[in-house]
């Protein structure tokens, strides 16, 4: 195993050979770490307990017939995001057939590329947002965003993977991430605008921040 592969996994605090060798013990550690990011983000994308469980359940489950052969040059937390967003993505498309692919290129409506600078929708008092009616709000408007904005915008904002990370668990270029997170940035900041009015201040939606 080169020194890469092995230092990922041991930032992360877990032993690949362990995991590798099938360790219930090590294993059960990795579950208990990532059980409520894993569930989190199912329940964001999908919107429904039961289907975020299945997908809970089904993530862990390939990740421990999988672990052999995991090569490590990843993040097991990057490994397992990737694993719940696919599974994510099949129960989309069986409820909705037509359901967007997460590959499907983001463009103007010129057929352009969207510019790569990267909106801060997110400029308001943390105690703002932390409102038990503002947070229904926000997930409200985020259940609202077409599916390949909302699971980068959910990564990346909600799950604070970085742009990479959030690359390597959907397949894309580093470009196109931060591309469609601020699209995912603008759509959001546009519909809670009205909400945030009051609270916000003087050009308190709008900023542009480079992450």
């Amino acid at each position: 195993m080169d020194n890469k592969v092995s230092d990922l996994t041991k930032a992360e605090g877990f032993s690949l050979e362990a995991l590798r060798a099938g360790d219930r013990v090590e294993f059960s550690r990795l579950v208990e770490t990532y059980y409520a990011n894993i569930f989190r983000l199912a329940m964001k994308m999908l919107g429904n307990q039961q289907d975020a469980e299945d997908v809970l359940q089904e993530t862990f489950l390939k990740a421990y017939r999988h672990l052999s052969g995991f090569n490590g040059r990843s993040k097991l937390s990057t490994w397992l995001f990737r694993i719940a967003t696919n599974e994510a993505l099949m129960v989309l498309r069986r409820q909705r057939p037509n359901v967007v692919s997460i590959d499907e290129p983001v463009e103007t409506e010129e057929g352009e590329q969207e510019p790569v600078q990267i909106v801060d929708w997110c400029c308001l008092p943390e105690k703002e947002l932390m409102s038990k009616e503002a947070r229904k709000n926000l997930d409200q408007a985020v259940a609202m965003l077409p599916y390949n904005l909302r699971v980068v915008f959910l990564l990346r904002d909600m799950e604070n993977l970085s742009t990479l990370e959030t690359a390597e668990v959907l397949g894309l270029s580093e470009t196109a991430v931060k591309t469609r997170l601020s699209r995912a940035r603008l759509r959001l900041r546009e519909d809670l605008s009205a909400y945030f009015s009051d609270h916000a201040g003087q050009g308190g939606l709008v900023g542009v921040a480079e992450r």
